[in-house]
């Protein structure tokens, strides 16, 4: 029976890391952290909820049902569980975080040297997708190239940077500001969505799987012992990573004139402490660790969508290396302000997914309790996420082109205005997580009336 040695553990649990290890992961710390301030460690704790303990919960889900998402949403039944898969799917691929991946990595690590134009970025993410495809199309040496090769630098390059960030800080803690000093913790569990790394918890731990299969393992106990043991590798190296940026962004007050985003913050940090030496590390911590999180999520999509679509799986992701490379040109900063609306309504069917995987012994028939419960946080975080998008104002704009004094304008907005009532009056809905109270409340119900059903006459 194979088994894997302690080198090759390791190098699963660095290949984990670098998967995670994106754009995000890098770029909202140290704009949180700098928005903290002086609340930095409770912001931090709700940062770390979502973006190292539910990845990890995800993962650990995916374990002890033996398989990917199709397993995880079994019990929302097929049409509506491949509805969430391709969703999630599409977001942590080629629509949000691969060409986040790729323009984070241009406007922190090269645009420093070669200047912000159009072309410059056309030229970089047509060499950084090439690179990428060129890695996807060999899956099963993941944790050859990623794991034993590219990681190691890119953990040395790390440690380099957060040492300089706790110990070579550029000012003082400044106050907090914004929703961060009423609400630190809450607004740092907000935050940890943008990473994204929950939704790439349920992609990644397919991957992952695969990368063991790939070493001779093939024992279901051991392929989910080793895939727990790498992520809870990648969670202890992401929480390190994230505590260091936060740190380093709440000491960069002085350096923050005008910044719009986290790489902008991190830029002019490194520019600061070290000069141009510096901004060559940072560009190749940067790129490196965009570079293994968007071959690992073509790699996700790639197999999942050939699978669905019946298409081998080089072809539908050079399809999708394809069509991140034209999205990816549209800019960082705008990629993350439409990124957000889609991740407030995604994120609750995400969360609430895992909590009712991991209770699951808790009823007797899961379809009784999933199916009310995700419809339930569907709606409810659809409302949260349009209440992000601005969806209000743009009804609003909507109806002026009807007559003021007609019966549809009237009808219309009453409509608007109950229903913006209606949310807004949910606890927690002007943070949006309005979600969270009727999620909780039906699912109550429904695991107390599964509890009466009792089992199903065939399974007593």
């Amino acid at each position: 029976m194979a088994r894997l040695n302690h080198f090759d553990l390791l190098a699963l649990g660095f290949m984990t890391f670098a998967l995670f290890l994106g754009a995000g992961n890098i770029i909202f710390p140290p704009i949180a952290g700098l928005q903290a301030g002086e609340h930095l460690l409770p912001a931090a704790i709700g940062f770390l909820i979502t973006a190292v303990g539910l990845p990890l919960l995800t993962v650990v889900a995916l374990a002890r049902v033996g398989g990917g998402m199709p397993a995880l949403t079994a019990p929302l039944g097929q049409t509506a569980g491949t509805a969430l898969a391709v969703a999630v799917y599409l977001v942590i691929g080629p629509l949000f975080a691969t060409p986040r991946a790729a323009v984070a990595s241009f406007e922190i690590g090269i645009s420093p040297f070669s200047g912000m134009s159009p072309l410059a970025l056309s030229v970089y993410t047509s060499v950084f997708f090439l690179l990428v495809w060129a890695l996807v199309l060999f899956p099963g040496r993941l944790i050859d190239m990623v794991g034993k090769l590219i990681t190691p630098v890119l953990i040395v390059a790390l440690i380099l940077l957060g040492t300089a960030g706790l110990w070579l800080p550029a000012g003082p803690v400044a106050p907090p500001q914004g929703d961060y000093v009423a609400q630190p913790l809450l607004k740092g569990f907000l935050e940890g969505y943008l990473t994204m790394d929950a939704l790439g918890a349920l992609v990644f731990g397919i991957v992952i799987a695969t990368a063991v299969r790939d070493r001779g393992v093939f024992e279901r106990r051991l392929v989910t012992r080793y895939s727990v043991i790498a992520v809870l590798i990648a969670a202890t190296a992401l929480a390190l990573v994230y505590l260091s940026l936060f740190y380093l962004g709440a000491g960069s007050h002085i350096l923050a004139q005008g910044v719009s985003n986290g790489g902008e913050l991190l830029t002019r940090y490194v520019q600061h402490t070290f000069g141009t030496p510096g901004l060559l590390l940072l560009s190749v911590v940067i790129v490196l660790a965009c570079l293994t999180t968007a071959v690992g999520l073509m790699a996700a999509c790639g197999e999942f969508f050939g699978e669905l679509l019946g298409q081998p799986y080089r072809r539908v992701a050079s399809v999708f290396v394809l069509l991140s490379l034209l999205i990816s040109n549209a800019g960082l900063t705008q990629l993350i302000q439409f990124s957000i609306p889609v991740l407030m309504g995604l994120y609750p069917l995400a969360i609430m997914l895992v909590v009712l995987n991991l209770a699951d012994g808790l009823w007797h028939v899961p379809e009784r309790v999933f199916r009310p419960v995700m419809a339930v946080t569907c709606v409810f975080g659809a409302a949260d996420g349009l209440n992000a998008a601005g969806i209000g104002q743009w009804v609003a704009q909507a109806l002026t082109f009807l007559p003021a004094d007609g019966a549809a304008w009237q009808s219309l907005s009453a409509v608007r205005d109950l229903a913006t009532r209606f949310f807004q009056s949910l606890p927690l809905a002007d943070v949006t997580m309005g979600w969270v109270l009727p999620a909780a409340i039906t699912l109550v119900i429904a695991a107390s009336a599964d509890r009466l059903r009792g089992r199903p006459p065939a399974d007593r």
